[in-house]
Order: structure tokens, then C-alpha cells, then sequence
């Protein structure tokens, strides 16, 4: 189920609009807003080197953040936008969206892969293709699954796991709509080389032998 949801601390930004969003830049900050849950928007800053950081660690985009500012209640928020400068691609504005415990919403969920070493596939050399190492789901706020884990217990060469062998959390469940391929096991590449020369060598034994002269004149 859901994991620990990380903490993200700011401050109330004062005053609105372009000079003090610069003022904030040269403060080492990075001016942002929070909207939505039926609340008035809050303009907000955060550090620069923190909101880096967490943009450097990958799926910020996706990841439900505990807010806490100064005077303020927590609040769940997921952010939404992140405007970079054009030249140096650092971030300049950051908005993020209030979230209620049952509040709906689609990210991307990381898939793991375990009990590799119980895959006859993989223990004679098969390669596991991973075609979705992530999945979109639309998942309630409060009931975030920290990943989404395929056990390969059993599965040979060929066998391929589809979202329907994943069992989901209760109210959980893909936006795509039909039953898509998450990862297969296919042959090591060189007996699938072998394979090819072995229809090559049926195909020639195949032709009849009127053909066979024809082509030697």
C-alpha cells in the first residue's frame, strides 16, 4: 500500500505578482502557488536547491508531497507545473493542487520485479523485457500504492505478463482500458539466431528439386 508521504516545507511568499516572484529568485527561492480543495490559492516559495533536488530524484510529477507552511494546516498536494527558464532549464514557478484523502487522481506507479531466480526462463538465459516499468493508474489520494510488484515465479520463455496478473489495491485501477503487457520473457539471442538458421535450412530443403536444378543452371 501506500508509503511514508514525504514532507515538501515552504513559506508564504509576500506580495503577488512579477517583482516580488523576482524578489523570491533573488532570495534563493522559487516562488509557487497552491489551489484547489475548495480553498483559496496560496502563494508560496520554496527553497531552490531543495525543490532541485527533488526534481533531480525523478517523478516529481507524480509524487503526493505532505505540504507544510508556517501558519498553515498540512496538506497533501501533488504538483501540476513546473516552468523552467528557457536557456539554463532551472526552475522559475512551481504550482501544486490540494488534495483530499478521496480525492481521484491518475500518476504513475513504479513496477518491481521479483523472484527472478524462480523463473525457468530467466535460468536458461531469457531476457526479461520490461515494457512497462510504470504504469498509470487512477488511484484515490489517501490509498497510494507505493509500487506495483509482478512476481516471475513460474514464467518460461515466451510467457508474458499482462496488468490483469497484477492484483490491484481496492479502488485502484489502470486508465488504459483494456489488458495491456507489462513485461515477457524472450529467448537468449543467440538461440533465437539458431532458431532462425534452422528455418532457413527447412526452407531450402523445402524446394522441390525441378527448382533446385533450375537455379544451379
Amino acid at each position: 500500500m501506500a508509503g511514508q508521504i514525504p514532507d515538501l516545507t515552504a513559506s508564504v511568499r509576500t506580495g503577488t505578482g512579477k517583482g516580488a516572484a523576482r524578489q523570491a529568485r533573488r532570495d534563493g527561492m522559487v516562488p509557487g502557488i497552491v489551489y484547489g480543495g475548495g480553498e483559496d490559492p496560496l502563494s508560496i516559495q520554496l527553497p531552490f536547491n531543495v525543490l532541485l533536488k527533488h526534481l533531480r530524484a525523478g517523478r516529481f510529477l507524480s509524487t503526493l508531497f505532505n505540504m507544510k507552511v508556517e501558519g498553515q494546516e498540512d496538506v497533501r498536494v501533488i504538483c501540476r507545473s513546473v516552468q523552467r527558464d528557457v536557456v539554463k532549464d532551472l526552475p522559475t514557478h512551481v504550482d501544486f493542487m490540494r488534495l483530499k484523502r478521496n480525492s481521484r487522481i491518475n500518476l504513475f506507479i513504479p513496477v518491481e520485479f521479483v523472484n527472478d531466480e524462480e523463473a525457468p526462463g530467466l535460468k536458461m538465459g531469457g531476457v526479461l523485457n520490461a515494457v512497462r516499468p510504470e504504469v498509470e493508474l487512477m488511484v484515490t489520494a489517501g490509498e497510494i500504492p507505493e509500487k506495483l510488484v509482478v512476481d516471475l515465479t513460474g514464467l518460461d520463455i515466451g510467457d508474458t505478463v499482462t496488468i490483469s496478473d497484477i492484483t490491484l489495491p481496492t479502488g485502484t485501477r489502470p486508465t488504459i482500458d483494456r489488458d495491456f503487457v507489462i513485461a515477457n520473457i524472450s529467448a537468449p539471442s543467440g538461440l533465437r539466431s539458431a532458431g532462425d538458421d534452422e528455418d532457413e535450412d527447412v526452407a531450402a530443403d523445402e524446394v522441390p528439386a525441378t527448382e533446385q536444378e533450375a537455379s544451379d543452371e
